[in-house]
């Protein structure tokens, strides 16, 4: 027969809630840890980054920047009058020497005035030449005329003192006597004044040759001018060098003053260098400088800093000081370095990606369990590569100096 069992189900509905209440309070004290914990440091792989050493000792501040040959000697060759493009002799890149013609004008009009200014100085010489001998011609004249009083008045004075004895003898009235003696003084007073006109006529007669001669100088003048201008529609390139531009086509009209070309010493090159104007300001003339031409490093100084800025750079010119290695040519693309000055006992590292000098940067340091955390660092002053420690690192921490923006969100990484 069966027997009736007592009912467990209390029981089990007792010992559910308790572990449903034990269950609630496991969760709770899980989720409450759980809330209280930091947040897993992310992983960044160490070949991927850029460490350094903090170290201590002298640094060198260098600024950098990229730049071009440049020739020390460079002339433009202008047109020097209107004129048509007929040839041209030689390209850009022809070595050519003082007297070689880079090209050929033509200006008829020109020739012409050349012609007309030969012309009028032919015609100024034939006036110089007559008038000297018309003035030769009356200067003899003139001569004659004196000559002739002269002759008058000797003969004057020898009839008064002919007839001076015959009056002490009574066979001359004293009347004839007083009448020869004013023939005479007459005559003498006529062979002065002819003296002194001729004295003045020679005067006169210089003064009118000069200003002939000055009428000649003027036709020469002009007729040299005209010569020039003809001769300057053979364009030369006035002095030894490479010919690098003729910016100009046969058949153009050019103007006086138009650029026709342009030769440069290839011997003598100097450094233009673009340098970021945040990092120009503590460049001075005199400087020690090295320009890397790619074929090797050539020692020079700066001599000038363009005071303009131009797309956020500043021009800064450096000669050399040393030969330029072979290959160094105009237009050559150079990478040159400034030394402004040497710290001699700093702490310095590697510049980090961001962070200019003078600024307070968040780097993260290496610390001995293969992680890394964030600190501020004040920093000093930078060159190419290196930067001052002012505050925040100590001779021997590492530091990561790589673009750590992707973990602006934490304060620790792990290196792996």
């Amino acid at each position: 027969m069966d027997i009736a069992r007592p009912s467990n189900a209390r029981q089990k509905r007792i010992r559910r809630a308790i572990y449903g209440a034990i269950g609630l309070v496991v969760i709770g004290l899980i989720t409450l840890g759980t809330s209280k914990l930091k947040p897993a440091a992310p992983g960044v792989e160490r070949a991927t980054v850029w460490i350094d050493t903090v170290k201590r000792g002298p640094m060198v501040r260098e600024v950098r920047g990229l730049g071009s040959l440049v020739p020390e000697d460079i002339r433009w060759i202008p047109a020097t009058t209107v004129g048509r493009v007929e040839r041209i002799r030689l390209r850009p890149g022809t070595i050519v020497a003082a007297g070689s013609v880079i090209l050929e004008l033509s200006n008829p009009q020109l020739e012409q005035e050349l012609h007309d200014a030969q012309l009028k100085l032919n015609g100024a010489e034939a006036s110089l030449a007559n008038l000297r001998v018309q003035a030769q011609n009356d200067a003899l004249a003139q001569e004659a005329t004196t000559a002739n009083i002269e002759a008058e008045y000797k003969k004057a004075a020898l009839q008064v003192e002919a007839h001076t004895q015959l009056a002490a003898k009574g066979l001359v009235s004293e009347m004839t006597l007083k009448q020869a003696r004013l023939d005479a003084d007459q005559l003498s007073a006529r062979y002065a004044i002819a003296k002194k006109q001729l004295a003045s006529y020679a005067e006169s007669i210089q003064a009118r040759v000069a200003v002939q001669q000055s009428a000649v100088e003027q036709a020469r003048a002009v007729l040299r001018l005209k010569q020039q201008q003809v001769d300057d529609l053979h364009v030369r390139a006035g002095f030894a060098g490479v010919l690098q531009l003729v910016p100009v086509e046969v058949g153009q009209q050019v103007a006086p003053g138009t650029n026709l070309a342009r030769v440069a010493d290839p011997s003598r090159l100097k450094a233009e260098l673009k340098i970021a104007e945040t990092q120009a300001k503590d460049i001075q003339p005199g400087q020690a400088a090295s320009i890397d031409t790619r074929n090797g490093v050539v020692a020079g100084k700066v001599v000038r800093i363009d005071p303009s800025v131009q797309n956020g750079t500043v021009t800064v010119d450096v000669v050399m000081a040393d030969a330029l290695p072979k290959g160094a040519r105009p237009d050559l693309s150079v990478d040159g370095t400034i030394e402004l000055e040497r710290l001699r006992d700093v702490l310095y590292v590697g510049r980090p990606a961001f962070g200019q000098e003078q600024s307070a940067v968040g780097l993260f340091k290496v610390q001995p369990d293969s992680g890394a955390t964030r600190i501020q660092v004040k920093l000093g002053k930078s060159s190419v590569n290196t930067v001052e420690i002012v505050s925040g690192l100590s001779v021997g921490d590492q530091v990561i100096l790589s673009d750590m923006s992707a973990w602006d969100a934490f304060d620790r990484i792990r290196l792996q």
